[in-house]
């Protein structure tokens, strides 16, 4: 004997009149509406990287490579990307990149400020985190089926749908990098008459920027896994080049498109890294100018960060 045996929750049913019945027909205006920023910066960002020479974008990555990581970066960015020029799959990585670039931008600019308010909040943070839960723990082909009824399909659709399993960890990270800072540097700031966003941008978000910066590496990270699914409603790009060769059995062109995606997503994570290193270094600069006010006849702390004794 079971519980079925008494009762069955037509659950599925009461989804579909729920999701076509009403609120499909009721906020399609507003669904149309939120894909034209994300088209406008896809559209851009396409534009320009497809514009801009292939050695030019390679320079710039190596440089950035080189600048935050080290030589051996450098080198590895150079030799990836005229390897996925040599193969033919230029014009999809940089299709991808656009992707990935427009995903992460709407990630932070949505993310950050959730981020910051849930940090202010217990009561935003209490109702914040069972969303980031579901969010994080939704397998990613789910996301599709209400996103294609919702959105229909195309780039726009699959961008959101990145955009979507991609944003808990900066929410999550940017939330703890200003809850940990310490509680006698935001008292400091109170002491000399900081205002709540004096003491945001000036004290917690510099030294929260190295966890958030983490919390941004993770994003990019779920952004780009996310390539191949979104090809499924249309996404393009490399993800379009793998799903085309599984769909044909052609072993050759899912490997090329699936080495395009590993080549990109070890360029673009050793970078954010490096720029989580660095923002450190600012970290610890603007901490000991903090704690030499306290001191008695300390000067002006230098660039480096120490006080002079």
């Amino acid at each position: 004997m079971r519980p079925s045996d008494f009762l069955v929750i037509p659950f599925d049913e009461w989804i579909n009149i729920f999701v076509r019945g009403w609120l499909v027909p009721n906020f399609r205006p507003f669904f149309r509406a939120v894909q034209v920023p994300i088209t406008q910066v896809l559209n851009g960002l396409d534009a320009v990287l497809a514009f801009v020479p292939m050695l030019a974008i390679t320079a710039i990555f190596a440089a950035l490579a080189f600048k935050y990581v080290g030589r051996g970066m450098a080198i590895f960015t150079i030799v990836g990307f005229f390897f996925i020029d040599m193969i033919g799959l230029w014009p999809e990585t940089m299709t991808t990149l656009s992707m990935i670039i427009t995903a992460v931008l709407f990630c932070c600019v949505i993310g950050i400020p959730l981020g910051i308010v849930a940090a202010r909040s217990d009561l935003v943070w209490k109702f914040a985190r069972p969303m980031l839960d579901v969010m994080q723990t939704i397998p990613s082909f789910v996301y599709l089926v209400p996103i294609v009824m919702l959105f229909g399909v195309g780039m726009a659709p699959g961008i959101i749908a990145t955009i979507i399993f991609a944003l808990p960890p900066i929410v999550r990270l940017t939330n703890l990098g200003i809850r940990n800072v310490r509680a006698d540097l935001v008292e400091a700031a109170e002491a000399f008459g900081s205002t709540p966003l004096q003491m945001l941008f000036d004290l917690q978000l510099p030294l929260a920027m190295r966890t958030i910066m983490a919390g941004l590496n993770q994003t990019l990270m779920l952004a780009l896994s996310m390539v191949v699914i979104a090809a499924l409603i249309g996404g393009g790009g490399l993800g379009l080049v793998v799903n085309t060769g599984l769909g044909r059995l052609d072993v050759g062109g899912a490997t090329a498109g699936g080495v395009g995606i590993v080549i990109l997503a070890i360029v673009l994570d050793r970078i954010t890294q490096g720029l989580g290193e660095q923002s450190k270094v600012k970290t610890v600069s603007l901490r000991q100018t903090l704690i030499s006010m306290f001191r008695p006849g300390a000067n002006a702390p230098a660039e480096t960060g120490k006080v002079a004794p």
